[in-house]
């Protein structure tokens, strides 16, 4: 309704979004069941349900030891600080990584005392392109343990 109160030019660029928006949705909304009726017939659990599964590591037991921080706190740049926002704690960040690497789920799963997932994905991925979350994991032995999802879906 309100597009029809706008200019000639302006209404057709509203108009002509709308459709474009709700064939959109519809190709999305039919893809979703798609991907359920997929799901279901591979006897795998709808979204949101298979989180539950994959969470099997609470966070306290995931948490890095005095020990394991000794073996890493070296191979870490020097904390920012001094003027602006205050840094996120290294050994806050990384045991939120570590949880995430551990557990197989996804980054939006990470619990909150680790800090906003948003953080830990973002270092994560700067100490990947640095080449130091492979020494971070021979330093700590686990070489073999599978890094977090490389992509945070939208």
């Amino acid at each position: 309704m309100l597009a029809m109160a706008e200019t000639k030019g302006r209404r057709r660029f509203l108009l002509g979004w709308s459709l474009w928006r709700r064939a959109h949705q519809s190709v999305a909304a039919r893809c979703r069941k798609a991907s359920r009726a997929r799901r279901r017939d591979a006897g795998q659990p709808p979204y949101g349900e298979a989180s539950l599964q994959t969470t099997a590591i609470a966070p306290e037991e995931a948490k890095l030891t005095n020990e394991q921080w000794a073996l890493v706190r070296p191979l870490l740049p020097a904390q920012r600080g001094g003027t602006g926002r205050p840094p996120n704690d290294h050994r806050r960040v990384l045991g939120g990584i570590l949880w995430v690497a551990r557990t197989g789920s996804s980054w939006r799963e990470m619990p909150e005392e680790y800090g906003k997932w948003e953080s830990a994905y973002r270092r994560h991925e700067l100490w990947i392109k640095q080449g130091l979350w492979q020494r971070i994991l021979r330093g700590l032995g686990e070489e073999d343990l599978p890094g977090p999802a490389a992509k945070e879906p939208n």
